[in-house]
């Protein structure tokens, strides 16, 4: 990137989106050419969850391949947002590409999925009754006006409202996230049946700041055959979405895994950053843009930016390991 970008009035955001419409039409080309030409395959899967990213690549995929070679699994389950499945499904419809609704429920319960959870959130709080409460999971935001630990708080709730919120204990919190990830690897298991029957390729929806920070499943989500979105960060892919007209509602919807009972957001779990400043931070650290420059960009302090990258850092180096084919023993 040439110095002069880095005067006065240089804007992340916009540098970031620039070339967007040139962007679209790679992406669309990239996953013609890798499902029909590399693959030989006959068209695309795709999980849609009702989110943004996956919105984009259905759009993408019908860009590149047509509808007709597109196909949709909406994979619901009994702790997802009701939202997810009927946005999932209007997206199929207004995309006129074939769907499936597979909900994973039965899988989950045979895998003891919610009575485990429900067994460790009882220990917690001996009141919980999984009839009328719900839960969610958070972790203190890295950019807080003060140093916060990093310690995951499990919230009960009832009709929408906080009646308890307890600290868990990293073994505590290993184990709910080991079972949560049971939801993504299931889905993927659903999404590899379909695509095999049809000599499908599987599509993957993981950005590149999921990508580079781990926010993804290892054999769930990111066991995929390609992964158009990987080199777009959060930001570029809702530029994406609108290029691509996808459904309002499903751009202005906040970023959640989806996988508890009551809304929890990406930020707020594993991310600990909003996606908007992320974005920026990854972005200025990618292209070695000067401190001065992300201060104003960003609206942080030096000690925000330096505790953001401390975290950031630590998040690649965590996701290296998920990232790594296997090590095989050459000897």
């Amino acid at each position: 990137m040439a110095d002069r970008t880095f005067e006065n009035g240089f804007d992340l955001k916009k540098e970031m989106l620039r070339d967007s419409e040139e962007l679209k039409e790679k992406l669309s080309t990239f996953i013609r050419q890798t499902a029909r030409d590399l693959f030989r395959k006959d068209g695309i899967v795709i999980g849609v969850s009702g989110g943004v990213d996956s919105a984009v690549i259905a759009a993408l995929s019908v860009e590149a391949l047509g509808p007709e070679r597109v196909y949709g699994l909406v994979l619901p389950e009994k702790e997802s947002s009701p939202s997810s499945r009927e946005l999932g499904i209007d997206l199929c419809n207004a995309l006129r590409i074939s769907y499936s609704e597979v909900p994973i429920t039965p899988m989950l319960e045979a895998f003891n999925i919610y009575a485990r959870k429900e067994s460790l959130i009882s220990e917690l709080f001996p009141r919980f009754d999984p009839s009328s409460h719900t839960t969610s999971l958070s972790r203190p935001p890295m950019i807080a006006g003060e140093e916060l630990l990093n310690i995951p708080s499990l919230h009960l709730l009832k009709n929408g409202k906080t009646i308890g919120t307890k600290r868990l204990s990293m073994q505590q919190f290993f184990t709910v996230l080991s079972l949560q990830n049971v939801k993504q690897r299931t889905r993927m298991i659903v999404e590899y049946m379909y695509a095999e029957k049809m000599n499908y390729a599987v599509c993957g929806t993981t950005n590149k700041t999921e990508l580079l920070t781990g926010f993804f499943v290892k054999y769930g989500d990111g066991g995929v055959d390609l992964e158009p979105i990987a080199n777009c960060y959060k930001s570029q892919v809702y530029k994406l979405a609108e290029l691509l007209h996808v459904d309002q509602r499903i751009i202005a919807r906040a970023p959640s895994p989806d996988t508890w009972s009551h809304y929890t957001s990406d930020e707020e779990v594993s991310l600990r950053i909003p996606y908007d400043i992320l974005d920026q931070l990854l972005y200025a650290d990618e292209h070695h843009i000067p401190p001065d420059i992300i201060e104003r960009n960003t609206k942080l302090s030096k000690r925000q930016i330096e505790s953001a990258y401390k975290h950031i850092h630590s998040l690649k180096n965590a996701a290296r390991s998920i990232q790594a084919s296997p090590p095989v023993y050459l000897g």
